[in-house]
């Protein structure tokens, strides 16, 4: 069995924010340090984020499409920036709360398809119905 890593808080902290717009950031401390692919940060409060989660609330596609290619779990915040309608829809189908559940700092999912633009344009619009 292999010894797990461990990962500070500082670090998890960098990457997430690495994670809000900095691809090359991501993609080196990623290199470095596997674990943090599903490490989140507490922001206090309750206000956890992962780098996934980071990277949907800002609308950093390629952020998020890396992390996901690299093994992290889909959620329905990322599915909607990404114009993952069908995803959206099973999670609805399966989890109707979570439609109003709020992503980091609060965020809406009607938010996080907004920040998709023209490629989550129909999530927004399948969203902005249930709203």
């Amino acid at each position: 069995m292999q010894a797990e890593e461990r990962i500070t808080i500082e670090l998890v902290r960098e990457f997430v924010m690495a994670a809000h717009g900095d691809l090359e950031k991501v993609q080196e401390l990623l290199v470095e340090s596997p674990s943090l692919l599903h490490a989140s940060y507490n922001w206090g409060g309750s206000d956890w984020e992962s780098a996934l989660g980071a990277s949907a609330h800002v609308g950093r596609k390629d952020i998020a499409l890396y992390l996901l290619e690299k093994g992290a779990r889909m959620d329905i915040f990322a599915a909607a920036m990404l114009g993952e309608l069908e995803v959206v829809q099973a999670i609805l189908v399966a989890q109707p709360e979570a439609l109003r559940a709020s992503g980091p700092h609060g965020i809406s999912l009607l938010q996080h398809a907004r920040m998709g633009g023209e490629k989550s344009k129909r999530v927004y619009d399948y969203l902005a119905i249930l709203f």
